[in-house]
């Protein structure tokens, strides 16, 4: 796999991160995304972005990672950053152009909303780079199992999602491989116009199709010479344990949680 694709892409480790239970990994997400926007204050995003920061480390995740997984929300950033400051007023004139003013308040608030954006992607990253397909499937299957009373196959409808994950890194190797082949033939994907560019890569669009549906022919092939079926039960090989380690993660996210809210950060 091409090490420029970060999404969707499991990074083998031995790491406390890498050892969490799947389940309880869902959990301090869902827990951190909603401290995430809760915390109202610069300092307590900081602390945040830190703490994220620091759960990289542990899991001794490289920075060129880090870098390209945040790679693909970069237009996203600057979009976002341009109409918090030329559209949102308040504050200390910082720079004025004719009409045109950059304020304080729409400089701060603009940061604040990128940096929001940061965490959520960091830490959404950090899940899929540490935990295995399987075992991302077997927790989602886990939290969905309710669902089973009304009629809902949670277990084919969580491989589907694990599928789907897994495939992402897979298709944009592939795109990654037919645009080089296009380039060493003489075509530009660079110049020209946005609609000129869009028109070369039409091209791309029907082998990336017939690519995918093949590999999705093999992948099924493999699963029915396995054994796999629809509404069968199945058991599993390795059971996920649970450690002292989930707990303790668990009750990190929730000390930090009710901190916010009572010293409103």
């Amino acid at each position: 796999m091409s090490p420029s694709i970060t999404l969707g892409q499991y990074i083998p480790g031995e790491s406390s991160i890498h050892r969490l239970n799947p389940r309880f990994k869902i959990m301090v997400l869902l827990l951190l995304l909603v401290l995430l926007f809760t915390l109202n204050t610069y300092q307590g995003l900081l602390g945040l972005f830190l703490l994220v920061l620091a759960a990289y480390a542990i899991a001794r995740i490289p920075a060129r990672y880090v870098v390209r997984g945040l790679r693909p929300i970069l237009y996203i950033v600057i979009f976002a950053l341009v109409i918090y400051l030329f559209f949102t007023k308040g504050g200390v004139v910082l720079y004025r152009l004719g009409p045109v003013t950059i304020e304080s308040e729409g400089a701060l608030l603009g940061f604040f909303v990128i940096t929001r954006l940061v965490i959520l992607i960091l830490a959404s990253l950090l899940i899929t780079l540490t935990t295995t397909p399987l075992s991302l499937t077997h927790g989602m299957e886990y939290f969905m199992k309710p669902l089973q009373r009304f009629g809902l196959p949670t277990s084919e409808v969580a491989m589907i999602m694990a599928i789907a994950l897994r495939f992402i890194p897979t298709l944009l190797e592939e795109s990654s491989r037919l645009m080089r082949a296009q380039v060493s033939r003489g075509a530009d994907f660079e110049r020209g116009s946005i609609f000129r560019r869009a028109r070369t890569l039409a091209p791309l669009i029907v082998p990336l199709f017939v690519s995918a549906f093949r590999r999705a022919d093999e992948l099924a092939l493999a699963m029915e010479a396995r054994g796999y079926r629809v509404g069968a039960l199945r058991t599993r090989m390795h059971e996920e344990k649970v450690s002292s380690l989930d707990w303790a993660a668990l009750i990190l996210l929730l000390v930090l949680l009710a901190s916010a809210f009572v010293f409103q950060f």
